[in-house]
């Protein structure tokens, strides 16, 4: 199973409806996966806080409010034009609260989800508010890509892997995105968050610039984890242009004997 699937099982783990064998199967998971154990530890702390918040009782005029605060908010955006900064720019602020930007983050998300999911059941069939959830929507997609650009600057590999992870809610990686993680694939220091950067970037390969990058950093890998693991996504991909790589990379006298055998074994069933 991949760690989004385990994902999936976190809401019955943290209320005690996993059948036996799904809690037995997902501790063992956790201790061997820091990403998820990162992930759930935040479920743990976002659930603890929202248990603390008092539910409002909704007002008479509420649908009257929300459709005058959405108007307000379309009048103030159409006039904004040039002179508005991006949305990145504009929650960048949270950054400097190091611990609790996952928190803010997961709020964020639910009063934009909230917003949403109230347009499409209570205001549905107007092409105004449908323009509406059209950009909160946008802004979900660029507050998830703030959040991963920003965790793999941070100092501990548990946050950069945990922004590795967010990769995969990003439905449309751009050049800022692919960029950030073929530099993290590079040059990150810990093993492990290279090894999952490149599982991401597998999933982006459909990008011609995600392909031409792999195959660049074949030959700046010095793991024999990593050079074995990119060799298997080479042969996955199909891509010959590797080959040229794998074989500047077997000209170094102190690659492992078993990457060794690897590659050449890879070189053989690409050409």
């Amino acid at each position: 199973m991949k760690c989004e699937q385990y994902e999936e099982l976190f809401a019955g783990w943290l209320n005690n409806e996993l059948k036996p064998a799904e809690k037995e199967m997902l501790e063992q998971h956790l201790t061997g996966c820091p990403a998820c154990r990162a992930e759930l530890a935040s479920m743990q702390q976002l659930w603890a806080m929202m248990d603390e918040v008092e539910v409002p009782e909704p007002s008479a005029n509420m649908k009257t409010d929300f459709s005058a605060m959405l108007n307000d908010f379309k009048t103030a955006e159409a006039n904004k034009k040039g002179t508005t900064t991006g949305i990145k720019e504009q929650l960048s602020w949270l950054w400097d609260w190091k611990q609790k930007w996952s928190l803010a983050f997961n709020l964020a998300l639910i009063a934009i989800s909230f917003g949403c999911g109230y347009l499409v059941f209570n205001l549905a069939g107007n092409s105004k508010q449908d323009q509406q959830m059209a950009a909160l929507t946008s802004q979900v997609h660029e507050l998830k890509q703030t959040m991963m650009l920003a965790l793999l600057e941070n100092p501990s590999a548990s946050e950069r892997m945990r922004g590795v992870s967010y990769t995969g809610e990003i439905k449309h990686a751009d050049k800022e995105v692919i960029d950030a993680l073929l530099s993290t694939l590079n040059n990150d220091p810990n093993v492990n968050v290279r090894l999952s950067t490149l599982e991401a970037l597998t999933h982006l390969a459909s990008h011609p610039e995600v392909r031409a990058g792999l195959v660049q950093s074949i030959t700046l890998q010095d793991s024999p984890l990593m050079q074995s693991a990119i060799a298997d996504v080479m042969l996955k991909l199909q891509e010959r242009r590797s080959v040229k790589s794998f074989r500047e990379l077997l000209k170094q006298k102190n690659l492992d004997h078993g990457v060794r055998d690897k590659i050449k074994e890879t070189i053989t069933q690409l050409i």
